[in-house]
């Protein structure tokens, strides 16, 4: 299984993008909003990958961000969703509006994604309600930010999003130290690190 891939930007697509890995070129499906963050082209990207095989082609799907992988997974497990539909969801509405529209169960948010009709909409707000961590939706951390790379960080360790923030937030006089020791002291939080 590839888990992530870092590479140097080649092309960019409406929906993928082509990233030069060790003298390969990559073509990986990416959603839209993630493509506007992924900076110049020339520039070093990384992206958390799922290897899927469709119609006997492996096609590589790829995110910012762990949570964003993740979300696409748990809608790929609802019934009629597939990759196609998946991706269109976290274009339209990216990820953490679209862990709350499904945390609260808005069929309308959730069916303006192209190709997403309402009965759809409904089967996944209904499946994955349960699964979306309850705090998630609620978390309001804006992308690529300091405090999001943390809060990632510490998900992908396997810390609830609810955790992560709360953890955060009991950090004292931290705007000033960098994200690995934001992280560390986090972690010490948890009893975890040092």
């Amino acid at each position: 299984m590839i888990v992530s891939v870092r590479g140097i930007l080649e092309a960019v697509g409406p929906d993928w993008v082509h990233l030069q890995v060790g003298g390969i070129s990559l073509q990986i499906s990416v959603p839209g909003s993630d493509i506007n963050e992924l900076g110049p082209m020339g520039g070093q990207v990384r992206l958390f990958t799922h290897l899927r095989i469709r119609d006997e082609q492996p096609v590589l799907y790829g995110f910012s961000s762990t949570p964003a992988m993740q979300l696409f997974l748990m809608l790929n497990g609802v019934s009629g969703v597939g990759p196609r539909l998946s991706l269109a969801l976290l274009s339209s509405l990216g990820v953490s509006s679209l862990q709350q529209a499904i945390a609260n169960g808005d069929i309308a948010s959730l069916s303006s994604a192209p190709g997403v009709g309402r009965r759809t909409a409904g089967r996944i707000a209904l499946e994955l309600k349960s699964k979306i961590d309850e705090g998630a939706a609620d978390i309001g951390i804006p992308g690529g930010s300091d405090d999001a790379v943390v809060i990632e960080s510490l998900m992908a360790l396997g810390y609830s999003a609810v955790e992560s923030r709360q953890a955060l937030n009991g950090l004292q006089d931290a705007s000033d130290l960098s994200v690995e020791e934001r992280i560390r002291l986090a972690l010490q939080q948890f009893g975890g690190g040092g």
